[in-house]
């Protein structure tokens, strides 16, 4: 590629574990879910958004559900760590492999 030429960048994601202790429940139709995992995206304008991923506490094969993050202190500093770490990953990239 051309030193001239600026590739598009589309999207930027990262999947996030959620520490046990931070993790929470949350009910959709009916059934309790508990949240293990956060999709953080970084939005065009800078800001980050983040979507929470968990299964049924029931346990089973249940479908993996989205669900809004709580506007919580702790996940809100879990999300920037998070943020920041993969910015460090992506900087100190050392090519295909």
């Amino acid at each position: 590629m051309s030193s001239d030429v600026a590739p598009t960048v589309s999207a930027l994601a990262i999947n996030v574990t959620i520490p046990d202790e931070l993790r929470w429940t949350a009910t959709r139709r009916g059934e309790e879910f508990t949240l293990s995992t956060l999709n953080v995206r970084l939005l065009p304008d800078g800001r980050l958004a983040a979507k929470a991923y968990g299964r049924p506490t029931g346990g089973g094969r249940g479908t993996y559900v989205s669900f809004p993050v709580p506007d919580r202190p702790d996940l809100v500093a879990l999300v920037a760590a998070a943020a920041g770490r993969a910015g460090e990953l992506w900087a100190a990239h050392r090519g295909l492999g």
